[in-house]
């Protein structure tokens, strides 16, 4: 039997998984060089919706499965950060990824509308739903952990988007500023737990699986925008004109 490795081993080797982050896929990097064209940034910013708008949801999974009411207390202000809160009209991450959409040209409605996800943005978004809410709550905060390497990814766009893509609104960068604080408040808490619950080495080496399939499904999102929007080739290329992708609920 393997012997776990120390609080330090462990948090070092899922700080690791950073070297497969998102950020050095083929599509991001040339996004980040400003090598995207306007309809590159528009199709990436579309499908992120899916993405964006499935994360409160996600959260509120988290909590449905958790019967501890410190970490409930902790993990709603999550749900909050995306969904706003009407009362004291704090600016929510939804509504300020609209708001990004509408500073790269697209229309409100059809982001709402999700004219553009591609099928296999959604197969992997709903993946990571389906599984915060079959996986037990540790298990699902686990796969959180990505947020280790969002504010680098948050802060490089901050940097590079201005001089790149002179012709975005800045007020659409707003989601990339709230998220640098948000992103290291919540690695706090969800590392915390990851490294608190999962103690056995079996235990250990489950916990840097979940948070490989959560790296598996940021890169697989941007796999079907590669094909869509760099390599001309969409779903159904030659059979029709416009989009008809199944959309979210199949009645």
């Amino acid at each position: 039997m393997k012997q776990p490795l120390t609080i330090a081993q462990f948090e070092e080797q899922l700080r690791g998984k950073g070297e497969l982050y998102h950020i050095y896929h083929p599509f991001h990097i040339a996004m980040h060089k400003g090598e995207c064209t306007r309809e590159q940034i528009q199709g990436w910013v579309a499908n992120r919706f899916y993405y964006q708008a499935s994360i409160p949801v996600k959260d509120a999974a988290i909590l449905a499965n958790c019967r501890d009411v410190e970490t409930r207390r902790l993990w709603i202000q999550r749900i909050i950060d995306h969904d706003g809160d009407a009362e004291d009209k704090t600016l929510g991450g939804i509504e300020a990824w609209l708001q990004l959409g509408e500073s790269v040209g697209l229309d409100r409605q059809d982001i709402l509308d999700e004219k553009f996800v591609l099928p296999g943005v959604r197969f992997a978004v709903d993946a990571y739903v389906n599984f915060a809410r079959n996986a037990t709550w540790q298990e699902a905060a686990c796969s959180s952990l990505t947020e280790m390497f969002a504010p680098k990814i948050h802060k490089s766009r901050l940097e590079s988007w201005p001089q790149n893509y002179p012709w975005i609104e800045p007020h659409g960068l707003q989601y990339f500023q709230m998220r640098l604080s948000q992103a290291r408040r919540d690695v706090s808490h969800g590392l915390r737990v990851t490294l608190e619950h999962f103690v056995t080495r079996d235990e250990q080496d489950r916990a840097l699986n979940i948070l490989q399939f959560k790296l598996d499904i940021l890169w697989s999102m941007l796999d079907a925008m590669t094909l869509a929007y760099q390599q001309d080739r969409p779903p159904y290329k030659g059979l029709i004109a416009e989009p008809i992708y199944h959309k979210r609920i199949l009645k």
